[in-house]
C-alpha cells in the first residue's frame, strides 16, 4: 500500500533520526495483509540507508521483525519485536517509535527506569493482540517494545485481531488490548510501563512506595489527572507553590472519549489527543506527576495524610480530590463473570472484534445512541434496550440512530441477566416492563453504556461530606466541609459532567485552596 503524502513525509522526517542501521524481516504469504505489508515496508526502506528489507519465515504469516542490522554497536544483543498486522491507525506510532529505538534513537525514559528494565532476570515472551481502531492499545504496544529493546531476555509481539481471526477465536479474545506472557493471559485493557514493571519485576511496589515516603510534604497534592485534576495542577503551580499530583490513569474517562466536538475552541478532537495535550501542558511546570498511583484513604492530622494502594504515604497541607467517575456496572448476573468474554463498556476499543455479528447496547442516552451508531457501521446487528419508555439521547443522534438499517431498538426492557456459553456472551434477557414478560435475545457482545459511578471510595472515613448519589459536596469555593480539603469536577456535586466544566472546577478548587493557604 502506498502512505499518503502526509504520512510519508513525516516518516521521512523520522528516519533521518536513525542513528545506527535496522532490518525488517518480513514472514509472508499470497494474503491481500502480506501484499499490503509488503509495500508498506517496502516504502520504508526506500526512505533511508540505514533500513534493509530482508525475508525469513516465521510462524506468523504475515509479519514482520524489526531488528538491528550487523553493522550495529549492539547487534550481538537481539531485539524481539514482531508486527503480526500492518501497524497503520491508531499503530502507526508504534512502528515509528520501534524502528526510532531500534536504530538507537533515545527514548523518553528515565535512566533508573531502563537500568530496572535491564536487570529483569528471567524468559518473557509478550503477545498484545490489538485493533487497529483502538486508542488504548498502543500504549501496551509501546511499553512492550521498549523492554524489547531494552533486555533481551524480553520479546514482544503486536497480533491484529481483525487479521488473525483464527487466533482471536482460539483465546476467546473478546476486548482489546489482551496480553498474554509465556502463553498464558497476563492482563486486558489499557496498561502503561510502570504498571506492566511491578507484574514481572519482584519488589517494584515495595521500591516505588519507599521513593514516595520520602517525599517532603506538599502544599497542595491534587489526587486525579483528568481534565479537572489537570487544571488544578496548573493553576496550583502558577502560584509558585508546592504542587503534586497523583493519578491513577492520567485523562481518566477522557481516554475512552473518541469524538469531541463541544469543546470551546476546539471544532473537534479526540480524547487521547486532548489527554496528551494535558500532560504536556501540566509537565511544563514545576509538578511533581506522580503516575499510576491510586489513592486509598485520607486522614487528616497536623498534616493531610494519602495513603496509597502500594503501601506508600505522601502529606500535603491541602488536597484537591479530583478523581472523576468510572463506567456504571449493570449489576445483574453474567456481568462480571463474562466482561471482556463479550461484555464490553468501550465501543471504540472493542467494536472491530465483533465484526459481522450481533450485539447489544444498554442504554439510551447519548453515550448509549452514539455506541449503537458507532457500533452499526462494524457489527451485523445493534438492538440497543433502555430502561425507561422512550430513548434519552439528543433528538439529532435519534434521528440518525433511526436511519441505520441494521439496528432494532427495545424500550422498557429492563436487563435482568447476561447469558453465556464455552466462556463467551451468547444470550440477552430482559424483563419487558410493561407486560412484565421475560424474553430472551441471542447475541454476541453487550456493551454496557448506563453513565457513570464518582470514585469516592477512598474517602470512606475522612469525614467529608458525600450526597445521595456519593458525589463530594462543595462550596461555591470548591471546598468540602473538611478544612484543607478541596474537590473538583466529576467526583463532585456539579451538576453538568462536561470535561469543559471539569477544567473550570479544577481551576476555582486550585484559587479556593490557594486562598486558603495564605490565610492560615
Amino acid at each position: 500500500m502506498a502512505l499518503d503524502a502526509t504520512i510519508k513525509g513525516q516518516l521521512q522526517q523520522y528516519l533521518q533520526m536513525l542513528r545506527e542501521p535496522i532490518i525488517l524481516a518480513e514472514s509472508l504469504d499470497s494474503s491481500d495483509g502480506a501484499k499490503e505489508m509488503h509495500e508498506l515496508l517496502t516504502e520504508i526502506a526506500s526512505m533511508s540507508d540505514k533500513v534493509t528489507l530482508t525475508q525469513e519465515n516465521d510462524v506468523r504469516k504475515p509479519s514482520f521483525a524489526v531488528k538491528r542490522g550487523e553493522a550495529h554497536s549492539r547487534a550481538d544483543q537481539p531485539i524481539g519485536i514482531r508486527f503480526a498486522g500492518v501497524p497503520l491507525g491508531h499503530e502507526f506510532t508504534s512502528l515509528v517509535l520501534a524502528l526510532l529505538h531500534t536504530g538507537g534513537h533515545p527514548m523518553k525514559l528515565e535512566q533508573d527506569k531502563i537500568d530496572q528494565i535491564a536487570a529483569i532476570e528471567g524468559e518473557f515472551h509478550f503477545e498484545t493482540y490489538v485493533s487497529l481502531s483502538c486508542h488504548n492499545c498502543p500504549d501496551v504496544v509501546q511499553a512492550m517494545n521498549m523492554m524489547a529493546v531494552i533486555n533481551p531476555n524480553i520479546t514482544h509481539v503486536m497480533v491484529e485481531g481483525g487479521l488473525y481471526q483464527d487466533e482471536i477465536k482460539e483465546k476467546d479474545i473478546m476486548s482489546v488490548p489482551t496480553i498474554f506472557l509465556n502463553d498464558d493471559m497476563f492482563g486486558a485493557g489499557r496498561m502503561e510501563l510502570d504498571e506492566i514493571l511491578p507484574k514481572i519485576d519482584t519488589g517494584a511496589l515495595a521500591k516505588e512506595a519507599e521513593k514516595l515516603n520520602k517525599k517532603e510534604p506538599f502544599d497542595v497534592l491534587i489526587i486525579g489527572g483528568g481534565p479537572a485534576g489537570a487544571a488544578a495542577a496548573i493553576y496550583a503551580a502558577r502560584k509558585g507553590i508546592r504542587t503534586g499530583i497523583v493519578a491513577e490513569r492520567f485523562g481518566g474517562q477522557v481516554m475512552d472519549t473518541l469524538a469531541i466536538e463541544n469543546f470551546i475552541s476546539v471544532k473537534e478532537t479526540e480524547g487521547p489527543k486532548l489527554v496528551a495535550a494535558l500532560e504536556e501542558h501540566v509537565k511544563t511546570y514545576d509538578v511533581d506527576i506522580m503516575p499510576l498511583q491510586k489513592a486509598t484513604s485520607l486522614k487528616k492530622g497536623d498534616l493531610l495524610e494519602v495513603g496509597l494502594e502500594n503501601g506508600g504515604r505522601l502529606q500535603s497541607k491541602v488536597v484537591i480530590a479530583a478523581t472523576g467517575a468510572r463506567w456504571r456496572k449493570l449489576g445483574v448476573p453474567g456481568e462480571a463473570e463474562y466482561q471482556n468474554k463479550g461484555v464490553a463498556y468501550c465501543p471504540h476499543c472493542d467494536g472491530p472484534l465483533f465484526k459481522g455479528k450481533h450485539v447489544a447496547v444498554i442504554g439510551g442516552g447519548n453515550s448509549g445512541v452514539e455506541a449503537a451508531i458507532d457500533l452499526a457501521g462494524i457489527v451485523g446487528h445493534v438492538t440497543i434496550f433502555q430502561r425507561d419508555s422512550a430513548l434519552k439521547a439528543d433528538a439529532v443522534l435519534q434521528n440518525k440512530l433511526r436511519s441505520l438499517s441494521n439496528v432494532t431498538i427495545i424500550v422498557n426492557a429492563q436487563t435482568t441477566e447476561i447469558t453465556g456459553a464455552n466462556g463467551k456472551v451468547n444470550q440477552l434477557i430482559y424483563k419487558d416492563s410493561t407486560t412484565g414478560e421475560t424474553k430472551t435475545v441471542d447475541l454476541e457482545g453487550v456493551f454496557i453504556q448506563i453513565g457513570l459511578v464518582p470514585n469516592t471510595d477512598w474517602l470512606q472515613g475522612s469525614g467529608v461530606a458525600l450526597s445521595q448519589y456519593n458525589e463530594i459536596e462543595i462550596d461555591r469555593h470548591g471546598a468540602t466541609n473538611v478544612a484543607g480539603i478541596f474537590a473538583a469536577g466529576d467526583v463532585t456535586t456539579i451538576p453538568y459532567k462536561q470535561i469543559i466544566i471539569a477544567m473550570g472546577e479544577g481551576s476555582k478548587a486550585a484559587l479556593g485552596a490557594f486562598d486558603y493557604l495564605i490565610r492560615q
